[in-house]
């Protein structure tokens, strides 16, 4: 990564840490939300082994316009036009009723970019993951697996993108699975 590189990731991260302050994930320790975006690039640096500089700035800010109230047009300004694209084409539109949001995800990952299908599967690969130590509070198990069913329709989609986070997934999902079975069956 040379010096540009770096810079624009640690402006997307800049930028991101103060637009998610103060934002809490659903899990029971209400952990910082910025944690999130910041595994999501990990496990696309680490795991992946992504090192195009506007895929990795587009996970730390994928969630921003989503769930803050930034713009499209504010991200294309500070960011440029490819890291906000990506970020459009992992964005939801909170307009649309939850089951639609959910539906529209499953329908549209199959024709995300490369580098969209690739943030979208780390995404997935961290979400998932979360199930095993911190899952969101106040889900009942039977919300948690039908998370993991459309979690992995939406991989069905994006799968192809990166071998390794392909592998990562189905390893993470596998292992959540065996897990949710145990806390549903206990011996």
């Amino acid at each position: 990564m040379n010096e540009s590189d770096f810079s624009l990731f640690i402006q997307s991260l800049d930028f991101a840490a103060r637009r998610h302050s103060g934002q809490r994930r659903k899990d029971a320790a209400a952990s910082p939300y910025i944690n999130h975006p910041i595994e999501v690039a990990r496990v696309l640096w680490e795991e992946g082994d992504v090192r195009d500089p506007v895929l990795l700035a587009a996970a730390i800010l994928h969630d921003t316009v989503e769930d803050t109230e930034t713009t499209d047009a504010e991200l294309r300004n500070l960011f440029g036009s490819q890291v906000a694209g990506v970020v459009a084409e992992v964005t939801d539109d909170k307009r649309l009723p939850k089951d639609e949001r959910k539906r529209l995800q499953v329908e549209h990952a199959p024709h995300l970019s490369l580098r969209a299908r690739q943030l979208k599967t780390a995404d997935l690969i961290c979400n998932v993951h979360g199930f095993i130590d911190s899952p969101p509070a106040k889900w009942p198990l039977s919300r948690q697996r039908g998370y993991l069913d459309w979690a992995e329709q939406v991989f069905g989609g994006c799968c192809g993108s990166n071998p390794a986070l392909d592998s990562l997934f189905r390893q993470t999902l596998s292992v959540v699975r065996e897990a949710l079975l145990r806390r549903s069956d206990p011996q």
